[in-house]
């Protein structure tokens, strides 16, 4: 499965579709967010008081809360700026196919973050669409600007060449 997803075209244009499904969720949402009234402090407050529970009813993630508690909260300012423009640049990057593995690793990131501070909501299904997008590699963004950005970093960068499959086999 990870090869055909990695190598295949058919797998290329249906990660392609789903990426770009995705893309445009992440970028209303963003949007939404830098344009009207946003401030991630009720919902972190909300997450602290009443933490995810797990079956004996004790906090399930104490260092999470911990974290949102200590660090997110006293430093709201800068968390409700990242997170909407977190949430646009990692649509934008789905949409276009630009750094597309890193769109979408951090894309899964918000989305645990959410999960963790116990807002369910779309996640779980953006989180798998995500996986497949992180297994798919470069054939997730080979529709895209990836076809461009991604062979002209690699020859930038030498330590971002990476080993083809058919010299790993």
């Amino acid at each position: 499965m990870v090869i055909w997803l990695r190598t295949s075209k058919i797998a290329m244009w249906i990660v392609t579709i789903l990426r770009i499904y995705l893309g445009f969720r992440w970028t209303i949402s963003g949007w939404t967010k830098i344009v009207g009234p946003f401030s991630a402090q009720d919902m972190l407050h909300g997450a602290v008081e009443n933490p995810v529970l797990d079956d004996t009813g004790s906090n399930a993630y104490p260092w999470y809360t911990e974290f949102l508690d200590r660090f997110v909260i006293s430093n709201i300012e800068l968390f409700d700026f990242i997170v909407p423009w977190g949430e646009l640049l990692v649509g934008s990057g789905l949409i276009f196919g630009t750094l597309t593995t890193a769109a979408a690793f951090f894309g899964l990131l918000m989305n645990f973050s959410y999960l963790l501070a116990g807002t369910v909501s779309i996640n779980p299904s953006f989180i798998l669409i995500q996986f497949f997008i992180l297994v798919a590699g470069f054939n997730a963004g080979k529709i895209g600007l990836d076809s461009w950005v991604v062979p002209f970093l690699r020859k930038k960068l030498p330590f971002l060449k990476g080993v083809s499959y058919k010299e790993a086999l």
